[in-house]
């Protein structure tokens, strides 16, 4: 069982593999196609990214100045170019599936212009705080991230500086996720 657990790649092929049995299984009264994959994937992608905005909000950012300036290194070196690589991803690829779903549906331009009345302009809302935070992810959160963790050159001045931008657009999303998530979800839209 060690050996298992231990391979993460496994596990992911393995609940997949259920995934797809359970799929298969209830197909008579739950239809497969591309629109539920889709939104299995955007949940899954959404799961990724909201969960990771958490983390860094609730778990690492409070924690780092407690820790050590000796052991810094482990977490600013290993760990937070690795949570960000799946944030940024996890942000992409939610949105992408999103759009896409709404596409499918036939509502993509009544939600992202308000045209759609109730649950269409309610996802429209919450589709249009995603790419705000995803706007926030990529173009302010991981550049000032890069400098922060040295993944990119900047001086002592450029990642004082990118600092307290980076934690104003991670609050932004930590802040602007739960309207997102309520709009997302009540929308339930077929």
């Amino acid at each position: 069982m060690a050996k298992l657990f231990g391979n993460l790649h496994l596990v992911l092929v393995i609940g997949v593999v259920l995934a797809v049995a359970l799929m298969l299984a209830f197909a008579p009264s739950a239809p497969i196609d591309i629109n539920s994959i889709m939104r299995w994937l955007h949940l899954f992608f959404g799961v990724v990214w909201i969960g990771l905005l958490y983390y860094l909000n609730f778990v690492q950012v409070p924690t780092m100045p407690a820790i050590p300036a000796e052991q810094k290194g482990a977490i600013t070196g290993h760990i937070a170019p690795k949570v960000l690589f799946f944030f940024r991803y996890g942000a992409l690829l939610t949105v992408v599936t999103g759009l896409f779903i709404a596409m499918v549906n036939g509502y993509m331009i009544e939600a992202l212009t308000f045209a759609g009345e109730g649950s269409v302009a309610l996802i429209g809302i919450g589709m249009w705080i995603a790419l705000i935070m995803a706007f926030n992810v990529w173009f302010i959160i991981w550049p000032a991230q890069k400098k922060i963790l040295g993944i990119v050159p900047a001086s002592d001045e450029a990642k004082a500086a990118a600092g307290p931008r980076a934690l104003i657009a991670s609050r932004t999303n930590t802040l602007l996720s739960l309207p997102m998530m309520w709009a997302m979800v009540s929308a339930n839209l077929g």
